[in-house]
């Protein structure tokens, strides 16, 4: 496998630091990846840890927590949470989904498979499981206060894991109590929402119009897109999300996007392995390069064998966790630029070509440089000559000259 593309350069430079609820854009702060599991996975959390993510996104399952009508099991997540915090991680939990303690089964199409099924619980949409939903996310919410998980309200309610079907106007009733019940319990809580699968537009400005925006600390979006569109196509959406949000936000509350699910899939009709490990390692930089400060990579590992399925193959490692190249991408990035933060994009002659400056608190610079195109050299203005490609899971370091 070659040893290219991604270039890094030292050179003296400044950096100033930021504070913020969330991660601030050094590298690897934001870096997280989903998964699904809880107990029993060290193997998985320590390899997770060695590839540098800092952050591990996990749905919060509401009907596993609460089997009885006011009763509250947080074992499960305590000892999960433990976990984490042993290998350096912090939780992402998303608040999710329905109790059939308070809703009755209803027929509705399968996320995953596309097929209608029946014998699933509609979400919440009733007076009493939203306010069911939003009591046990305000207990959740001080039962963990303190220990810096961000909580994440539903998981891509605009497609059908809302039951029986998407509704603006459910989920925003939900969001809204939610956010209230979650603000009153802990009021320092970091909440996310609406985690929109893609970026559904009327959807989106019906959610932060609602006065959402008034009680989180930012706006999740899942950038979700087809093979051929790589991570860098993202940017004019994102603008006009923000310029969405800062039309709605109050007055002087800067609420930032970021990127709470998104990956590619290494299936036979998907992108190849080597080009997923140049997607994860891009999607990071890119993401920085656009303000997100929290980037999570849909998925840890394949949740099958097979090559052809497109939910097996979107891991960083396989189904028995042997490292695919992507792994070795984010693993390579997160060594060679942790403590680093983007300072500008050079200007090259083409659109096509992202050589950014990164630098860090010492004041060392390192450039991080790839192209859309075919691979070429391009000559920067410091007359120092690279070799651009469009980033294999190999990251040289290589000294200035």
């Amino acid at each position: 496998m070659k040893k290219t593309a991604l270039i890094v350069i030292l050179w003296l430079a400044c950096v100033i630091a930021r504070a913020d609820d969330l991660p601030d854009l050094i590298l690897p702060a934001g870096a997280g990846v989903n998964v699904h599991f809880t107990q029993g996975h060290e193997k998985d959390l320590a390899m997770i840890a060695a590839a540098g993510f800092k952050w591990v996104r996990m749905d919060f399952v509401w009907e596993a927590i609460e089997r009885k009508k006011g009763e509250y099991d947080w074992s499960d997540y305590d000892a999960f949470s433990a976990e984490l915090k042993k290998h350096g991680l912090r939780a992402y939990y998303i608040l999710d989904y329905s109790n059939p303690l308070y809703e009755p089964k209803v027929v509705g199409t399968n996320p995953i498979t596309g097929k209608v099924e029946s014998g699933t619980t509609a979400s919440p949409q009733h007076p009493a499981s939203v306010a069911a939903f939003a009591c046990w996310a305000g207990a959740a919410a001080k039962h963990f206060s303190g220990t810096g998980v961000i909580w994440e309200i539903w998981n891509e309610p605009n497609i059908s894991f809302w039951q029986p079907g998407p509704d603006v106007n459910q989920y925003t009733t939900l969001a809204l109590a939610t956010t209230r019940a979650i603000r009153k319990n802990d009021p320092n809580a970091c909440v996310v929402a609406p985690a929109t699968s893609c970026f559904p537009w009327d959807f989106l400005e019906s959610v932060l119009k609602s006065g959402l925006l008034t009680n989180i600390n930012a706006v999740s979006i899942h950038p979700y897109r087809s093979p051929n569109q790589p991570p860098e196509s993202a940017a004019g959406e994102y603008q006009r999300l923000r310029e969405m949000i800062q039309r709605y936000a109050p007055a002087g509350k800067n609420i930032p996007i970021i990127s709470g699910e998104w990956g590619y899939s290494s299936n036979t009709k998907g992108v190849t392995p080597e080009t997923q490990a140049a997607f994860i390692a891009r999607q990071q930089l890119s993401n920085l390069l656009n303000g997100v400060p929290i980037s999570i990579w849909y998925d840890w590992k394949n949740d099958g064998p097979d090559p052809a399925e497109n939910e097996h193959n979107f891991g960083t490692v396989t189904a028995d966790l042997q490292p695919k190249p992507a792994y070795l991408a984010i693993q390579n990035l997160t060594r060679a630029l942790a403590g680093y933060r983007i300072n500008q994009r050079l200007k090259t002659e083409s659109s096509a070509d992202y050589v950014l400056s990164l630098t860090n608190l010492a004041g060392q610079t390192k450039l991080a440089a790839w192209t859309l195109d075919a691979p070429h050299s391009i000559v920067l203005a410091s007359k120092l000559k690279i070799e651009l490609e469009a980033m294999p899971q190999y990251i040289p370091s290589i000294p200035a000259h």
